[in-house]
């Protein structure tokens, strides 16, 4: 339980942050527009560095590549989950109306249904937990180019 706790941890207060941020939105009218989820992003990409940046520091000199991946990675599916969990039940059970509001030019094109929203919610949210996660990852390998790693590959 305790490799998960940091993924399951940051994950609610992203989840929480970006429920909070939507709702925020939906008190002025403006979570009909989809520009505003581009901040969604930046709260997705603050939640997930600190994640990976505890991870590494509880993890000190054991720190590997593998495991920091892994904790970006689950820290941004467990807020997705959420967060489409959310979704869902804000657009069918608290707004009825919402996903009416938000597809008015496409509901007459395309039969749009709550499943597809919620499905393309997911992939945006998992697609921005996966190139974050190898964004930040890079931040925090350990490089081979330092003159330690040059004597062990020459063998010196």
């Amino acid at each position: 339980m305790k490799k998960f706790s940091i993924p399951i941890k940051y994950g609610i207060a992203i989840a929480a942050g970006l429920i909070a941020y939507f709702l925020v939105l939906s008190l002025f009218g403006a979570h009909k527009n989809p520009v505003f989820s581009l901040f969604n992003g930046v709260i997705m990409a603050f939640g997930m560095y600190e994640a990976i940046k505890n991870y590494r520091l509880e993890s000190g000199t054991k720190f590997k590549y593998q495991k920091g991946f892994m904790t970006g990675l689950l820290t941004g599916f467990n807020a997705t989950i959420i967060f489409t969990l959310f979704f869902g039940i804000y657009s069918t059970e608290l707004n009825p109306d919402f996903l009416n509001e938000l597809l008015t030019m496409w509901r007459s094109d395309y039969n749009t249904s709550v499943g597809i929203i919620l499905f393309v919610v997911a992939v945006m949210g998992f697609a921005t937990s996966f190139v974050l996660t190898l964004a930040f990852m890079q931040l925090f390998k350990d490089s081979w180019n330092t003159k330690e790693a040059k004597k062990h590959t020459l063998g010196n």
